[in-house]
């Protein structure tokens, strides 16, 4: 029998809780490249998310003219002048794999660039932060208006409700752009103003609306932190030759004030650049301090090097007192050796080769695709029947499928059976032993095909059939093969 324990015998740890309670981040604004790289990346990333569904592509009479379209309904996708129907999902497989190895290609170069600049989180998050410094002003400001938030005046409660309206409404607008995605974006725009449109068009903007709303204006970089795992990932994936955003303590130790540091330098002693400033915290998205070494919560957004940059400008020292580095380089450094860096190595080389090797497949795959396609599927109860004649009939179903955006007349053969007779339930044929079927644009075309042929001429109890569809305007070819048995 187990001895029941009590709490007051419960030793805990000396190190403190489980979980560290939130630290509230307040970012400050800062200027400079990387920030500015960060500025463009956002406008495009944001402008190609919102914009892209209002983009016309003419494809033809009957056909949808949005550029990008997801239809559900018709089992289709439309990215410009491809169109996937679902047979073709494996372009999507491809893609993805392309997408996984570019990430780690990004990884392997620069850490974790795609977190920094790319990630939709960290997108939306800088979207909000800006509209949260216009309301309330930079950081002193929010931190001090944050610390008076049990007097709560009228001036106060107004920039709060400006804030989060502005936030709902670009969560909204997020949650409006994606259905658009899935529909006739200008018709869908139309329906949604009027109250007209699908009831499932509203749950998903709603949903989508309170994720971004929750994401990017509350829980920030606690996603980054705590809910993705790509950091755990990454720190698995680099080597030591990734650059990453690191704090050149060859450089910057030891750390004092600057007049401390003009005094240590006038006596002859060794002082640091770094002069203890914490602008490079003050600016982190995360609230880290990159001097501590890499971290789990870094996400390399390039913000402290400006921050770091423009003090050391001020101070009239050298830039990039943090950088995209590596520690090989610190210890070269310290060992009085130049820096080398190795973009180009077999890592790199192996990403690449494999992202140009998938992505000339799908390529190939897709500009030497058949635009006429059939499948075949034989009856299984019964599987053939013998005619009063003794001739055996087998019935198939066979599927056509016409990806091009006008109808066609095609021809069926087959070839496998001796003197067999094709015949298409439904259907007359200005040839029989031939038959001829007109097939709709942009259609998949389901057809009920019986395949006959004299016993005395197949005496074996199985042997392979092959529908052979032709078009005849064309020449285009599409075949599909089964088997011919006998009961």
């Amino acid at each position: 029998m187990n001895k029941p324990v009590l709490p007051a015998d419960v030793e805990f740890d000396s190190y403190g809780p489980l979980y560290a309670a939130r630290k509230q981040v307040y970012p400050q604004s800062v200027s400079g490249t990387f920030r500015r790289i960060k500025w463009g990346l956002m406008a495009f990333c944001l402008g190609v998310y919102y914009l892209l569904p209002f983009v016309r592509w003419n494809r033809g009479l009957g056909a949808p003219s949005q550029a990008v379209l997801v239809d559900l309904p018709n089992s289709r996708f439309y990215f410009f002048f491809i169109e996937l129907w679902p047979q073709e999902v494996y372009y999507f497989t491809g893609l993805l794999i392309v997408a996984a190895i570019t990430l780690f290609l990004m990884n392997s170069v620069g850490g974790r660039i795609w977190c920094g600049y790319l990630c939709p989180q960290t997108v939306w998050t800088d979207l909000f932060y800006a509209v949260e410094r216009m309301v309330e002003g930079d950081r002193r400001e929010r931190m001090r208006k944050s610390a008076a938030r049990g007097r709560l005046k009228l001036e106060r409660f107004a920039e709060l409700t400006l804030k989060h309206s502005i936030w709902l409404l670009i969560a909204w607008w997020t949650g409006g752009a994606w259905v658009l995605y899935f529909n006739d974006a200008p018709t869908l725009v139309r329906q949604l103003a009027t109250f007209q449109a699908p009831m499932l068009a509203y749950i998903w903007i709603a949903i989508l609306t309170a994720t971004t709303y929750l994401l990017a204006g509350f829980m920030r970089e606690q996603v980054c932190v705590y809910m993705c795992p790509w950091p755990r990932i990454q720190a698995a994936l680099t080597d030591e030759w990734a650059l990453n955003v690191t704090y050149k303590y060859d450089r910057g130790e030891k750390r004092t004030s600057l007049k401390k540091a003009s005094e240590l330098r006038a006596l002859g002693q060794t002082a640091g650049d770094c002069i203890d400033c914490y602008q490079c915290v003050a600016v982190c998205p995360t609230g880290i301090d990159i001097r501590d070494g890499a971290q789990l919560d870094c996400i390399q957004c390039g913000l402290c090097i400006d921050a770091c940059d423009t003090v050391m400008k001020k101070i009239g020292r050298e830039p990039r007192l943090i950088g995209y580095d590596n520690d090989i380089n610190i210890q070269r450094r310290q060992a009085g050796k130049p820096p080398i860096y190795r973009i180009v190595r077999p890592r790199t080389i192996v990403y690449s080769a494999m992202i140009a090797g998938v992505g000339a497949i799908m390529l190939y795959a897709l500009l030497t695709r058949s635009l006429l396609d059939v499948n075949v599927l034989h009856d299984r109860n019964p599987v053939a029947v013998r005619l009063s004649d003794g001739s055996i009939r087998n019935a198939y179903t066979v599927r056509f499928l016409n990806k091009r955006a006008f109808d066609r007349v095609v021809a069926i053969d087959i070839d496998g059976p001796n003197n067999a007779i094709v015949h298409v339930v439904g259907t007359d044929s200005v040839t029989p032993d031939r038959p001829m079927i007109v097939l709709g644009r942009d259609t998949t075309t389901e057809l009920r095909v019986l395949v006959t042929a004299p016993s005395e001429d197949n005496p074996e109890k199985s042997v392979p059939v092959k529908f052979r569809v032709t078009d005849i305007g064309l020449g285009e070819v599409a075949s599909a093969t089964d088997n011919f048995v006998s009961p």
